[in-house]
């Protein structure tokens, strides 16, 4: 049993794991057996990935191999071991429906029967598993065979070409008949005539199989790279999924650019495939006009058959599996597909495994299965995000359906009273430009219901379930299948063209009006803005705007309670929008923990976890008692790291980032000085944190003007955070640069300003002499005011318990905070020999219910330093190993400006 045995021998480690890897292994083993939900938190650094891998699939061996066990036990000798089979119950007299005044031999009998249904079950089972085993190694023969058919077939190719040469030379002959026939055939893994492994992907396959999903691809492919680097990489078969912007290999489509144009067109070639043949009234199919519908060459059988093999039999990344259905002419994105029914760890992003209908399409079972969601501090806004929806007032403009077949036209009419609804209540009217109508500005929140009520569109069925009861078709059917292809074609045929389409028939002039708006849309004046940016804008809005009505229409199902409509309106039509927020992200994700056999939430900082226990688990109905947390430190020394609490700077002023006080002159002074000192004493890299852009703005500007930043520029080269994502990497590298390779005479490395929940707030390691100081400028509260958040706070309020002495709402607020900061402060601290100083610069952080959400490993250490000069001296003393030549600024003598020396210490007597 798992108590017998060590955990040095229980977990295979690619080298000797730290004490917190066996723990942590340890704890996700039991966690795993005993079927319950765990949150893990493991500092960055620590080898979570690792110990996530190991002891994961160190479970799943020994639960195989169990099962397999019991089985040939009960098989064996079904009389004595039943009773002995976990999950056998004996009937007792009366369970089966009989009374206990029954005879014996009927009881007798009843219960040798359930015996017997027990042991073909477990017989059946058996078949199925040696099945598939016997499967995996007849596709891992064929993979052999077909690489050593390849080179056998060049090796041959080049004898035969010797030979040539040979004779040519010799005898000025070439070779004679029936030598070619000696040639070994080139191996076809993809012939349609002919096929082979055919693997049927039967649902009911007994192979339980572990999720793994992650934020990004490149995490996604750096587990995979640590699984090919651990003991398992030999014997697991892996499978990684992704979006078609990752994985599609037609560089037709590819070149598209936009995710939802590329998901559009490779649905569109899809449907050309597998069309049918228009006939004529004699029954002969028609003679085509028109070019012919273009297909995909690498969505065919046998190919992704092909790709679907070779992907289940070696441990391959994204980049790898493109590689591979380039080299199999098969399309990687639904061969990785076909492979998920066999795969035994299955790596996908976020969005496949939490969004339903993704993961419906994907072929993912959750019953009786893992999941691991890894980098899961943002899981609560990711099922949000997932699940709200938005659509603005040129999107509604556009939904064109007098293009469509008469069959439809119920159906259509429909539409077209639900995109008028839409339009009115934001305050337009259909038929005229929407870049011309000017709207009230204003925001305004509603329930679901009120909503419909407002947009006159209540009596619309939305919902499958209730289209029976109705005696009404669900919209939602309609839009699910052809017609939003149907009507993003006709938009993007007809409106690109600037083609007015006529109505003939007087039943369908309600449509005409929309037809001329969308005419007028082509004809309107562009407004006077940068052309880029309007062409990205117009690309990402008219990208299948019915998609988009779609999506919103299906945020509508919700139950009342659970979302908020947000009708933004400001300027014209065109600009307004319609957004549905999602309140109760619990409602989406109680199937995963309903369906699984085991939930683990991990990442690396997962401080406070308050908000999943309540807003995820206990909401979605879990028991206290099946969830479990584990916790461990860094495997840094303590002594290598130093955070600290500043509550008062260099000259004495309180240093509280409030809102109301911090754009005041003293507040951004006080806050320059505390930077220029720690340039005279901090190595390397700088890495300031401010709350918002606005405000980092606005700082820098004010310290230009006094000369603050002069100061700072000649210690440190300054960076700054771009506003564009694709600038990010350029301003990165330059910063590493710049460090690594030390500038002459005063410089000595860099300072990057930064801003919280920006692009480099996460995902981003500053590691070693990057990030020696990591400087926290306030407290980055959500904007209070915002509507979204006053409604979620409302909602929480109202439905969650109370947590302290704080309301469910404001500790939330709390929490968004304090996870932005443990993210960001988190950046520096990168393996076991990093070492920085962590400075929270305001009081606020001393209070102990703020300290205590701060991770455990950081908070062990955190020291509050009510003045400036006992902080300054312990950042001065951990940086002098490594900086020696560390001294104080000596005073510049100028009657016409403030010294140096009182600037940066105005109190300070030396």
């Amino acid at each position: 049993s798992f108590e017998e045995k060590t955990v040095d021998s229980r977990f295979p480690f690619p080298f000797e794991p730290y004490t917190i890897q066996k723990e942590f292994m340890e704890a996700l083993y039991r966690t795993l057996e005993d079927s319950k939900i765990g949150i893990f938190e493991s500092p960055t650094g620590t080898g979570k990935s690792l110990s996530l891998i190991c002891g994961a699939l160190t479970w799943l061996q020994d639960f195989e191999e169990r099962k397999k066990q019991e089985a040939a036990r009960l098989l064996e000798n079904r009389a004595d071991t039943v009773a002995e089979h976990p999950a056998e119950k004996k009937l007792t007299p009366g369970q089966d429906g009989s009374s206990s005044s029954e005879p014996d031999w009927i009881t007798a009998f009843v219960q040798k029967k359930a015996e017997r249904d027990l042991v073909d079950k477990l017989k059946e089972e058996e078949i199925k598993r040696k099945r598939r085993e016997e499967r995996l190694e007849l596709i891992r023969q064929n993979v052999q065979l077909k690489y050593a058919l390849k080179r056998k077939d060049e090796e041959a190719r080049q004898l035969l070409e010797l030979s040539k040469e040979c004779a040519e030379e010799e005898q000025g002959a070439g070779l004679e008949d029936g030598e070619e026939e000696l040639l070994v055939a080139e191996y076809e893994s993809d012939d349609d005539t002919k096929p082979k492994n055919r693997w049927v992907s039967s649902p009911d396959i007994p192979c339980i199989q572990i999720y793994y999903c992650s934020r990004t691809h490149s995490q996604l492919a750096q587990f995979v790279h640590e699984v090919q680097k651990s003991p398992f990489a030999e014997n697991i078969s892996l499978v990684s999924l992704g979006s078609r912007q990752n994985l599609c290999i037609n560089e037709e489509v590819r070149r598209l650019g936009s995710v939802q144009l590329i998901n559009d067109r490779c649905m569109e070639m899809q449907k050309n495939k597998h069309g049918k043949a228009e006939k004529s009234s004699g029954g002969e199919p028609k003679r085509r006009r028109s070019k012919p519908k273009a297909v995909c060459p690498f969505y065919r059988h046998e190919a992704l058959q092909g790709l679907r093999d070779e992907a289940l039999v070696k441990v391959r990344d994204i980049e790898q599996l493109v590689a591979l259905g380039h080299e199999t002419k098969g399309c990687p994105y639904y061969g990785g597909r076909l492979a998920v029914p066999a795969a035994q760890l299955v790596v996908l992003p976020y969005q496949t495994l939490l969004h339903e209908a993704t993961r419906r399409a994907s072929g993912i079972r959750l019953k009786d299965q893992v999941v691991i969601i890894d980098e899961a501090h943002n899981l609560t806004d990711t099922i949000t995000c997932i699940h709200s929806s938005e659509v603005t007032g040129a999107q509604v403009g556009v939904a064109p359906t007098n293009r469509l077949k008469a069959k439809n036209l119920m159906y259509l009419k429909q539409i077209l009273f639900v995109v008028e609804g839409l339009v009115r209540v934001l305050g337009g009217k259909v038929g005229q430009n929407p870049q011309n109508q000017v709207t009230q500005s204003g925001t305004e929140m509603l329930t679901i219901n009120n909503f419909l009520f407002k947009a006159q569109i209540d009596n619309i069925n939305l919902f499958k379930a209730a289209a029976v009861q109705c005696h009404c078709a669900p919209l939602l059917t309609v839009l699910a299948g052809c017609t939003c292809a149907q009507l993003f074609g006709f938009v993007e045929k007809y409106q690109g063209n600037g083609v007015k389409v006529s109505l003939s028939s007087k039943e369908n002039r309600r449509t005409e009006g929309l037809s001329h708006f969308l005419q007028s849309l082509q004809t309107s004046q562009p407004t006077p803005m940068d052309q880029k940016v309007a062409d990205e804008e117009k690309q990402i809005s008219m990208a299948s705007p019915m998609m988009q009505v779609e999506g919103f229409l299906f945020a509508l199902t919700n139950a009342n309670k659970d979302g908020r409509l947000v009708i933004q309106r400001h300027g014209t039509l065109a600009q307004c929008s319609l957004k549905f927020l999602l309140l109760n992200p619990a409602v989406h994700f109680a199937p995963v923990l309903k369906e699984c056999r085991a939930v683990i939430i991990a990442g690396g900082t997962m401080q406070p976890v308050a908000d999943f226990k309540e807003q995820l688990l206990l909401s979605a109905g879990v028991a206290v008692d099946r969830i479990t947390e584990f916790c461990c430190g860094h495997v840094i020394p303590p002594e290598n790291i130093l955070p600290i609490v500043l509550c008062n700077g260099p000259s004495g002023q309180e240093l509280e980032f409030t809102f109301q006080n911090r754009e005041t002159p003293q507040m951004m002074d006080e806050m320059g000085r505390v930077l220029a000192n720690l340039m005279n004493v901090v190595p390397g890299g700088v890495v300031c944190f401010f709350p918002s852009y606005e405000y980092e703005r606005r700082a820098l500007a004010h310290w230009e003007s006094t000369g603050i930043l002069a100061r700072l520029a000649a210690k440190k080269k300054i960076f700054q955070e771009p506003k564009k994502a694709s600038q990010v990497e350029q301003v990165l590298t330059e910063y590493s640069r710049c460090i690594q390779v030390q500038v002459g005479g005063a410089l000595s490395g860099a300072l990057l300003f930064s801003v919280v929940g920006g692009k480099m707030s996460e995902g981003i390691n500053f590691s070693d002499d990057l990030g020696r100081c990591v400087v926290m400028v306030g407290m980055p509260y959500p904007n209070i005011k915002s509507p979204e958040l006053q409604e979620k706070m409302a909602y929480l309020d109202k439905h969650m318990p109370q947590v302290g002495r704080q309301s469910p709402g404001k500790a939330l607020v709390e929490n968004l905070c304090m996870k932005a900061v443990n993210q960001s402060i988190g950046r520096a601290i990168r393996h076991r020999g990093d070492y920085a100083s962590i400075l929270l610069l305001d009081r606020r952080y001393s209070r102990p219910t703020t300290l205590h959400k701060l991770p455990e490993w950081i908070r062990r250490s955190t020291r509050v330093q009510p003045t400036f000069g006992p902080a300054f001296a312990s950042i001065r003393k951990v940086s002098l190993p490594s900086w020696p030549a560390a001294k104080l600024l000596t005073p510049r003598p100028s009657e016409s400006s403030v010294s140096t020396f009182s600037f940066l210490f105005p109190k300070c007597r030396y």
